[in-house]
Formats: C-alpha cells, sequence, structure tokens
C-alpha cells in the first residue's frame, strides 16, 4: 500500500509502498477512504512534540471494514466506518471510569512510542524496519485501528467527508458538552475558527448559544464562522480583540474556547471571560510553550480554567454520530480543501501557513 511518511521531524512527508499491515485481536483493518489534516500532525512534523520517527502520521479517518482481528465481532467487512483518534484500550482505570479521554495506555504506548497496545507497531517498511504510528496511522491506504476507536457510519453520511468525526468533532464535543457544559443563553467565545474550531461554532449553536463570537485573523475565516451559526466576528488583527470581545458580549464570554494553543490566544481567551465564566483551553501547544495567568483577577472574578481533550470515546461517539445523522450538526460544512495522498505534504505545508479555512482532508483515491 501508499503511505505518506515521516522520515524525521522538519523534513516533508514522502510517499512510500509499504506492506499492508494485518489487525491482531481486538483489532479492526480499515481501508482507508480519507484522513484529516490536522494541526496536532504539524507540531509533531515541526518537531515541536516529541514523537518517534520514522512514523505514518494522520489521526482522523473514514473508511471501510477490509478485515476484523480475532475476538472483534463486527462491524462485518464492508462496513462504513470512521475512526477516532483517542483509541481507548477499555481496561485501564480511566476507561473503566467512562474517561476514555484519559486512557493510560493511548497516552503511555501511542503518544510516547508509536505503538498500539501489545507494545508493537503495524507498520513496517519493506525492508522489516518499524514505522511508529500517529494514532492509526491514517496517511495510508489501509490503518489498523483497535476496535474500540471504529464506529458504523449511517447509511446518508458522506464518507470522505465523515473523517473529520473522529478527530475535529469528537474534540468539539468533549470541549462543549463536558468541559464548558454550554448552556441556553450562554455567551460563546471561540478564538481560532480552524477545523476544531468551527465545530465548535456548530456544537454551541446546537446547545443554545444566544451569542456566537468567533476570532479570528482575515475574512475568509471570519465569513466562514458566520456560515456556521456565529452571530458576531471579531477580526484579531484589527486593534484589540479582547476589548472587541468584551465590547459585543457586555462584559465577555460565558465560556470561551482557545482553539489553537499559543501564549497569545491564551492570554487572550482568558481576557474575554466574563466574571464567574470559564475558558476552556483545547489547542495543542508546543510542549515548552507558557502562559501566564493573573491569579488575583482568577481568584476573585471566581473563573476557571479547563483542558480539554477528545471526548469520552465509548460513550460520546454514538450520541454525536446521532446528532450528525440528525442534520444538527454537519461536519461536512468545516471541510474547505482536498488533497491527493501524494500531495499531504502540501496539504501540512499550506496549513503551516494558515491557508485552510476550516479542514482539509486527504483523500486516497
Amino acid at each position: 500500500m501508499l503511505a505518506a511518511v515521516l522520515p524525521e521531524a522538519g523534513r516533508p512527508l514522502q510517499l512510500e509502498r509499504i506492506p499492508v499491515p494485518h489487525p491482531r485481536r481486538g483489532e479492526i483493518l480499515v481501508k482507508v477512504a480519507a484522513c484529516g489534516v490536522c494541526h496536532t500532525d504539524l507540531h509533531v512534523m515541526k518537531g515541536e512534540v516529541a514523537f518517534p520517527v520514522p512514523a505514518v502520521m494522520g489521526h482522523e479517518i473514514s473508511g471501510t471494514v477490509a478485515e476484523l482481528g480475532e475476538g472483534v465481532e463486527g462491524p462485518a467487512v464492508g462496513t462504513r466506518v470512521v475512526g477516532t483518534f483517542v483509541m481507548p484500550c477499555g481496561e485501564c482505570e480511566a476507561c473503566r471510569q467512562a474517561r476514555d479521554d484519559l486512557c493510560g495506555p493511548f497516552f503511555a504506548m501511542n503518544r510516547l512510542r508509536g505503538t498500539l497496545y501489545d507494545g508493537e507497531t503495524r507498520l513496517f517498511r519493506e525492508d522489516g524496519s518499524p514505522l511508529a504510528m500517529y494514532s492509526m496511522g491514517g496517511l495510508a491506504e489501509y490503518a489498523v485501528v483497535p476496535a474500540t476507536g471504529v464506529y458504523p457510519l449511517g447509511a446518508g453520511q458522506p464518507l470522505e467527508e465523515s473523517a473529520i468525526i473522529g478527530c475535529a468533532a469528537l474534540t468539539a464535543f468533549g470541549a462543549v458538552r463536558h468541559a464548558a457544559s454550554v448552556r441556553v443563553g450562554e455567551r460563546v467565545v471561540v478564538v481560532a475558527i480552524g477545523g476544531v474550531g468551527s465545530l465548535v461554532v456548530q456544537l454551541a449553536r446546537a446547545a443554545g448559544a444566544a451569542q456566537i463570537v468567533a476570532v479570528d485573523i482575515g475574512e475568509e475565516k471570519l465569513a466562514a464562522a458566520r456560515r456556521l451559526g456565529a452571530t458576531d466576528t471579531v477580526d484579531a488583527s484589527a486593534g484589540d480583540p479582547v476589548e472587541h470581545v468584551l465590547e459585543l458580549t457586555s462584559g465577555g464570554g460565558d465560556a470561551v474556547f482557545e482553539v489553537i494553543g499559543t501564549e497569545r490566544t491564551f492570554v487572550q481567551a482568558l481576557g474575554m471571560v466574563r466574571d464567574g465564566g470559564r475558558m476552556v483551553a483545547v489547542g495543542i501547544a508546543p510542549v515548552d510553550v507558557r502562559a501566564p495567568v493573573e491569579i488575583t483577577r482568577l481568584v476573585r472574578r471566581s473563573l476557571r480554567i479547563t483542558g480539554s481533550y477528545g471526548a469520552r470515546v465509548r460513550s460520546d461517539m454514538p450520541f454525536l454520530l446521532g446528532l450528525i445523522e440528525a442534520g444538527v450538526l454537519t461536519p461536512a460544512d468545516s471541510i474547505s480543501r482536498r488533497f491527493s495522498l501524494a500531495g499531504a505534504a502540501a496539504a501540512y505545508e499550506a496549513l503551516d501557513r494558515r491557508e485552510i479555512v476550516g479542514r482539509a482532508i486527504v483523500t486516497m483515491q
């Protein structure tokens, strides 16, 4: 099969032909239709987040079931599915407490070592040398995914566009439902309208937010946010975005989402929170990035800062897929560009230049 391989941090992805992997016990082989282009991959590619190399990146996929591993009863071969970027082991303490987003083996084995939960990768070069897997290694024509991270897709949903459900939509859902618990009538602010941010806008609208302020740079991204449900927009390059948001919201947002992961936007997002409100940090930053917090304001104004990474896969994915089938959420509306697998390197270069509005996908056809 063809795969986009990261040879080492700081170098572009390169297309290689490698053996098709096979699932082991409790795993599913997916014939990949598409893979989302996520900023988290870019952090690894640029060496801002440590990860073993060489590696196959890509962690939000859609496709069809090609093979079932031992002990897996379904979904049947040929079923259209999506894969989740957090692939719960299902057995650790966090998973037993329904906190799949904190799955210990996922972070210890996959995110640190690039393997699945027996400590081994499923991907190898033709000479037998191993390739690390970022989640399932979705920038390839086939991917092995633990069965706990594979979900059937509704018959009416587009296959390729649904790739972004397993990361962008799932991450946005966890942030809106669990971390912020957005309530009807609240004021919401979303800082950075990329793949995840655009879906936070959609979900905040679905939750009944009375006002949704989208903050980003450039009219193209802000216009896209308005189409998705933002009631107001702020161009962060035109004056002080904090002042603009405070004015628009008459004092700040009840829930403010920071969805890019920089020191500047983190501080700005916290400054946009009204008294008694909460700021939800969603964006992943390079590992050495820190942001100052004004302690006295945090205490006196009863503010909350909450981190949110993904969602509770096994309980949230069925609910999220139900929202999508009902038309409450349309992930496809967040997709603006498509690339071929051969163009995967160009996709991430465009993402790094901030040229992607919403989300891009890499298709295998």
